[in-house]
């Protein structure tokens, strides 16, 4: 390598690793050619996240990698992270807001409250970078789960038991959590889409509880039932869901287990015997 000494008139959009050449009444002809062969080595991606590098080369080296971790990037730059590289980051999807930055700082001008739903990991060592990214990765995935998770209605199955503590005013009877999970409030109905009523309270091993899981044992107190006249030892009740409560979770399908899934197709059942097109 040859070092050069040049005199610029300006040092705007002149970046690290970048080629030049002597302009001899051509300058047009070379900014195509510069924008084509700088075009080639920077593919970027329909989505994605943004990348910042020192140089040039840098920057190729990092989508490489990236890419070979199939990782989709939608940005790439040379430079220190700045304000635009925040607002742009803030627009993307949730599992995408993040920047990394190889081998550069973080702009003065970016406000670090500003920041606070964008992912900006920077670090000189591209593997620690891409590695940290994979773990922040998988982290907002399961929160974007969780969240997902709890927009949706609960469900649940559970089949009578033969103990029962008191008749009525209310009703409370043992039961055993077939699937999903019983929570207090929730409104049930049986077999033959007849609404039984809802759960006020849950006792396991004698501690009040606000929820129960598969296969645990639990009491139940039911306000307005009356066990003798509507319920029989051995039947199956269920959570009484709506329609745009069914299509919600028919949308978030990936979610559920397959006991939940096969708990919504029973539910389905019993209301299409009225409305065959219920929850469609």
């Amino acid at each position: 390598a040859t070092g050069v000494k040049l005199q610029v008139t300006t040092k705007e959009d002149v970046l690290p690793g970048m080629p030049f050449q002597v302009v001899k009444d051509n300058l047009e002809e070379i900014k195509e050619e510069f924008s084509k062969e700088i075009g080639e080595e920077i593919q970027l991606d329909e989505e994605g996240i943004l990348v910042k590098a020192d140089s040039l080369g840098s920057l190729e080296a990092l989508l490489v990698l990236l890419r070979e971790n199939k990782i989709d990037v939608v940005k790439a730059g040379i430079g220190p992270i700045t304000k635009k590289d925040l607002y742009t980051a803030n627009s993307l999807p949730d599992e995408e807001r993040a920047i990394l930055g190889f081998n550069v700082d973080v702009s003065e001008d970016v406000d670090v409250t500003e920041a606070k739903d964008v992912k900006i990991l920077t670090n000189q060592v591209v593997y620690k970078l891409i590695e940290d990214y994979q773990e922040w990765k998988v982290n907002k995935q399961k929160e974007i789960e969780r969240k997902r998770l709890s927009a949706l209605p609960t469900i649940c199955k559970f089949t009578v038991l033969d103990f029962v503590f008191r008749n009525s005013s209310p009703a409370v009877f043992g039961v055993k959590v077939d699937g999903g999970v019983l929570k207090k409030e929730l409104n049930f109905i049986s077999k033959s889409d007849v609404k039984i009523g809802h759960v006020k309270e849950i006792q396991h091993e004698k501690n009040n509880v606000q929820e129960a899981t598969a296969g645990q044992e639990v009491a139940i107190s039911m306000p307005g039932v009356n066990f003798e006249r509507q319920l029989e030892v051995g039947e199956s009740l269920y959570t009484n869901l709506g329609e745009s409560q069914f299509r919600k979770f028919k949308e978030n399908k990936d979610l559920l287990t397959s006991e939940e899934k096969s708990i919504l197709q029973e539910i389905a059942q019993i209301k299409r015997r009225e409305k065959v097109t219920w929850g469609i």
